[in-house]
């Protein structure tokens, strides 16, 4: 993420209100421009095409298969993308741009098998047991498989630094959807919900295509070699757990949710709990200013002082060394500080406004009784976010699969209990998880700088491992007469 700080400090060098303005919508632009242009697009044609007034059933049918298609291809994608992104690194800092495409087409294989083998179960019982007609069933499934590929290829082309390109691609595919939504409904008398769907089906499959196209343009030759993206994962499979519990544990507060006797069944198919659902939703959006936060300013700074430190370790004196660690260590905590406060005075302004201003929309109720503990989660699950980035820097596996373990844990369990109190205080398990999991990581980061020495210095061999034969135990051989008299022979022992 080098380029990032670059472009950012060539910004908010200039140091003006204008650069700090355009500085903030290019950190927008490269972390959740993506996810707020689809929200504002379904709105939007929401909207445009009159989907209030579509029947409730209607309504409820698509909003639960929008929000399962996202949900899940995020599951589905979650276990591979952590390593196969070590595996691009690695292989770009090899320069073996030729190895990037077999790793593109072996996880892609992946991904899309698991996520077949998940979604084609749910789609024939949606159709055979909730009812509902098999051209809405299939179009469900393209919108998750789209949407898969989609999550997918993002992360090869923010590996390649290319964040701007994703947004664009976003707001085309978007606008695609919003044209050909109106087409339908308008030109072609399709219903509105359907048209909805069709339409953003077809904007997620527009997007997929282009980040693989670009990915395409990228690498463009292909060496064939799978074999070593497999054994990529036997290497690192720690990361497929981090991953994998993290995104679990953002959604597993709500998955237990479902279960209890507030839920919604739509078509014997879909479960959701509304307002829980739509509780958890907004306290996201009032701390996800964080995630931007958090790539300005680690890009701008720590980055810096963690290069410095790594080519102190090449070449430097071992003051050097540990003035540079010093300063590092510093920065991180800074940086850890500088993000808590920050958001922390983001989050009371947004929650108050959303305290203030969302009732006159609607949102009332069980929804803003349920909000403020969750806002209060997600803040804490934010600065957990921060840490276990810190972790991957210094290759502390064992430390971030321990943090998402005790996040995704704890919340699950504290979740279970916290669906028995009143509604004001469903969000303690995300609380309790969020909590316990920046606890973890902030001691693996104690241990971290406490033992940083000795993973630096003392993870290497001397002598190359290999699988052969075991040598002769001879080491010294008497030199007797006997000996010479054979050894002059030609037969000697």
């Amino acid at each position: 993420m080098a380029g990032v700080g670059v472009k950012l400090n060539r910004i908010f060098e200039k140091k003006s209100i204008a650069a700090d303005l355009v500085g903030f919508v290019y950190s927008v632009v490269i972390t959740i421009a993506p996810m707020i242009v689809i929200i504002a697009n379904i709105l939007l044609i929401g909207w445009k095409l009159g989907f209030n007034e579509e029947a409730y059933l209607t309504r409820e049918l698509f909003s639960c298969t929008i929000l399962y298609t996202f949900i899940f291809a995020l599951l589905v994608v979650a276990p591979f993308n952590a390593v196969l992104s070590k595996y691009m690194q690695d292989a770009i800092y090899a320069e073996r741009y030729e190895d990037i495409l077999p790793c593109y087409y072996i996880g892609l294989l992946m991904t899309m098998i698991l996520g077949c083998l998940i979604g084609i179960p749910f789609c024939l019982w949606e159709h055979f047991v909730g009812g509902v007609e098999v051209y809405y069933v299939f179009t469900g499934f393209c919108a998750y498989i789209s949407m898969i590929l989609v999550f997918y290829s993002m992360v090869y082309l923010s590996i390649c630094k290319d964040y701007e390109r994703i947004s664009i691609f976003f707001l085309i595919g978007m606008a695609g959807a919003f044209i050909l939504a109106w087409v339908l409904k308008y030109r072609c008398g399709w219903n509105t919900a359907y048209s909805m769907l069709f339409a953003l089906t077809s904007g997620f499959l527009l997007i997929g295509i282009l980040e693989f196209a670009a990915v395409k343009r990228y690498f463009a030759r292909n060496s064939n070699r799978f074999l070593p993206v497999l054994k990529y994962f036997v290497k690192w499979w720690p990361l497929v757990v981090t991953n994998f519990f993290y995104i679990l544990g953002l959604y597993i507060h709500n998955f237990v949710f479902w279960t209890s006797e507030s839920r919604m069944v739509v078509v014997k198919s879909f479960v959701c709990n509304q307002p829980y659902d739509m509780a958890t939703c907004l306290a996201m959006f009032t701390n996800i200013s964080a995630t931007v936060i958090f790539i300005t300013h680690v890009e701008m700074h720590f980055h810096e002082k963690y290069k410095i430190y790594s080519e102190a370790v090449i070449g430097g004196k071992k003051s050097d060394i540990e003035s540079a660690k010093r300063r590092m260590f510093r920065q991180l905590g800074s940086e850890l500080m500088n993000l808590m406060r920050v958001q922390f005075i983001i989050s009371v302004v947004i929650y108050l406004l959303c305290i203030v201003v969302l009732p006159q929309f609607g949102f009332a109720g069980s929804v803003m009784q349920i909000y403020p503990c969750l806002a209060a989660g997600y803040f804490i699950l934010f600065l957990m976010y921060a840490a276990i980035l810190f972790l991957y820097y210094y290759n502390d596996l064992t430390g971030a699969i321990l943090t998402t373990l005790s996040f995704c844990g704890v919340t699950f369990m504290c979740s279970l209990f916290s669906m028995q109190l009143t509604e004001i205080w469903y969000g303690m398990g995300v609380v309790l998880g969020s909590f316990t999991g920046w606890t973890v990581a902030y001691i693996r980061l104690r241990w971290v700088e406490r033992h940083l020495d000795t993973h630096i210095f003392c993870q290497g061999m001397l002598l190359k491992q290999e699988f052969a034969p075991r040598p002769s135990g001879l080491v010294y051989r008497l030199q007797t007469e006997e000996n010479k008299e054979h050894k002059r022979s030609g037969n000697i022992r």
